[in-house]
């Protein structure tokens, strides 16, 4: 029997991942267009990633654009700079809430039209990663396809390390399964 911590070393941490970005984030708040272009590339891979888990693959990117303009301008009014990491996650997934709420369309990823099979089962893939519970969906997706680790996760997610590693593995699980019952057809 292979344990958890065999299977997923690169996901166990002895310690919880700190916030190192709070110079930056009070550089931005202050309007240091080079400190927030710095904080966005150390984000954009999980704002990319939390609104993939919600919104149509088409949409993501422009979401994650408008979130962080939504974040330059409200960086000012935050408290804690080492609050940022959360913060902008829930920007995120505030603003896939709104997304749905203004377009009232379903959360599925329209198929590609290729003839490739790679292309139709990425989107497979990535529509089961979409359909499974909420902790599993976004933490699998910051995982597999935006290719954080699971300290970076947690540090950026403001989850626990323990949390992050329990996810992506009954996130795992779940995928696995789910894949295997489309081969079995």
């Amino acid at each position: 029997m292979t344990t958890v911590a065999a299977r997923f070393p690169q996901f166990l941490s002895d310690s919880e991942p700190q916030f190192d970005g709070a110079d930056l984030v009070r550089e931005a708040a202050g309007g240091s267009r080079a400190a927030f272009g710095e904080l966005y590339k150390r984000y954009a891979r999980m704002v990319h990633g939390i609104l993939l888990a919600r919104v149509p693959l088409a949409d993501a990117e422009d979401l994650a654009q408008d979130v962080f303009i939504v974040a330059f301008g409200k960086l000012g009014g935050l408290r804690e700079p080492a609050a940022f990491p959360g913060w902008l996650a829930a920007i995120a997934r505030n603003h896939a809430v709104e997304f749905h709420r203004a377009s009232r369309r379903e959360m599925y990823l329209p198929r590609a039209r290729s003839s490739a099979r790679d292309d139709n089962d990425s989107v497979f893939v990535l529509d089961t990663i979409r359909a499974l519970p909420e902790a599993y969906r976004e933490t699998l997706i910051l995982r597999l396809v935006e290719g954080m680790t699971g300290p970076e996760i947690a540090a950026k997610t403001g989850l626990t390390p323990d949390s992050v590693r329990v996810n992506l593995f009954r996130g795992m699980k779940m995928l696995r399964e789910r894949l295997a019952g489309r081969e079995a057809k």
